[in-house]
């Protein structure tokens, strides 16, 4: 018999996940402050105030406890940076199966 649903697989696996580049930051968002703003906590354990560039406002929804990818400023680097890339579930899962969320 023929199956009409040709995604029969569950345990699809995801091939190409994008990782930090040079001198990003993987991170976990814990608090909305509003304004495009939000508090990460990064793998360096330091926490960020964090905004999303304004090309990126429109196509990026982050909420709470999403996994995004946090690209300091050149000033402040401690302490603020910018959103650049928000994973799905389904990434960020695949992240914690190949031990790149370790220090969150």
């Amino acid at each position: 018999m023929y199956n009409k649903n040709k995604n029969t697989n569950q345990d699809t696996e995801i091939v190409r996940v994008r990782l930090p580049r040079n001198g990003e930051l993987l991170g976990l968002v814990v608090m909305l402050t509003g304004g495009s703003r939000l508090q990460v906590d990064c793998t360096d354990g330091k926490t960020r105030m964090c905004r999303i560039p304004g090309k990126f406002r429109r196509d990026i929804w982050v909420r709470a406890n999403d996994y995004v990818i946090v690209k300091p400023w050149p000033i402040q680097a401690d302490e603020r940076g910018d959103i650049i890339w928000r994973y799905t579930k389904l990434q960020a899962d695949w992240l914690k199966k190949k031990g790149h969320l370790k220090n969150l």
